[in-house]
């Protein structure tokens, strides 16, 4: 299966993206010559990852009927500081809410995708040290 990502430029540092019909801005800061009109690539990096293992976390919750009131994963990722400026670490936080919500069951499901299911994951781990927790919120 191969996948296809459009940037076409608009003006300045400023693309426009199409992703499976979906189509948004990516856009570099002022201070780079851009207008800050989108994201920037490399923290798109990071939202690949939150998205890819919160909807796998979220599917396998489901099928164990466990259902969280609340569930937020964030990912914060550390650049190195000489160029090519890349990602060397991410954290991810996996965050819960809800009543009588059972630790082992998030745990595995959280396993299951860091280790098995989420193709960024695992792509990244190849070459960037990935950390996680899980947060039980009141």
């Amino acid at each position: 299966m191969k996948n296809k990502v459009t940037a076409t430029h608009n003006s300045k540092m400023n693309f426009k993206v199409e992703v499976n019909g979906h189509k948004f801005f990516i856009d570099a800061g002022e201070k780079v010559g851009g207008e800050n009109k989108g994201p920037r690539p490399k923290p798109l990096m990071l939202a690949a990852l939150a998205g890819c293992t919160a909807m796998d976390v979220i599917s396998i919750l489901k099928k164990m009927r466990v259902e969280p009131d609340y569930f937020n994963v964030s990912v914060e990722g550390e650049l190195t500081e000489e160029h090519p400026k890349q990602y060397n670490k991410m954290h991810i936080v996996y965050e819960f809410k809800g009543k009588d919500i059972p630790l082992n069951k998030l745990q595995k499901a959280v396993n299951l995708s860091e280790e098995r299911y989420c193709g960024v994951s695992a792509l990244y781990k190849k070459v960037i040290l990935l950390t996680s927790e899980i947060r039980i919120l009141e």
